[in-house]
């Protein structure tokens, strides 16, 4: 693949594993109102309100992925130059360097925080208060639609984010490459496959 292929690939990729991490926690808030607070989930979930955090969503997605990956097209390659991984990433791309990353690294995992860290704290947060609401039912039938809709999108989570962690949350000079390629594979191909099954 050409440089400028790779770039691309990496820009996209970032942009939209980015956004899915956001609409993750978007998707928490839904379940939050909507089993925590069934009387003001119309307020709370207001169709402007929901467009608002669709775009906010996009745009924080697009615009951590066009820091990435500015910041990666910056530094030069060594070598031959070919990514020893089966997609381009900024990991795999900072082990082709030939000049210190360590800012760039820092900036990986500054913003990994902010769009891992961060949005499974506030999911595990919501769920933890739709448990708390949902011990508190006597209905059998609430209980299981509950555990059924929330159960689902935990399942999401848990095949995105923690991958995810274990890629973007770590130094690229740490851990087996052969590790970091099964995971990065894992987490790109597993979740989107599932989400057919699991969301109908």
């Amino acid at each position: 693949m050409s440089y400028v292929g790779c770039m691309t690939q990496l820009y996209f990729s970032l942009a939209l594993g980015s956004t899915e991490c956001v609409l993750l926690v978007v998707m928490s808030y839904d379940r939050y109102a909507a089993v925590c607070r069934p009387l003001h989930y119309t307020v709370l979930m207001h169709p402007r309100f929901c467009h608002l955090l669709a775009v906010a969503s996009w745009v924080s997605g697009f615009t951590n992925s066009a820091l990435h990956s500015s910041f990666t097209s910056w530094v030069p390659l060594c070598g031959h130059g070919q990514v020893d991984h089966f997609f381009c990433e900024v990991p795999a791309l900072l082990r082709l360097s030939c000049v210190d990353t360590h800012a760039n690294e820092l900036t990986l995992m500054v913003t990994s925080s902010v769009f891992v860290l961060i949005p499974l704290i506030l999911i595990l947060s919501s769920y933890g208060a739709i448990a708390r609401a949902v011990l508190r039912m006597r209905s059998t039938a609430g209980l299981q639609k509950v555990f059924g809709s929330c159960g689902a999108h935990l399942l999401v989570v848990s095949l995105f984010l923690i991958p995810g962690m274990f890629i973007y949350l770590q130094p690229p000079s740490g851990g087996s490459q052969d590790q970091g390629e099964f995971i990065a594979l894992f987490y790109t191909v597993v979740p989107p496959s599932l989400n057919p099954l699991i969301y109908t």
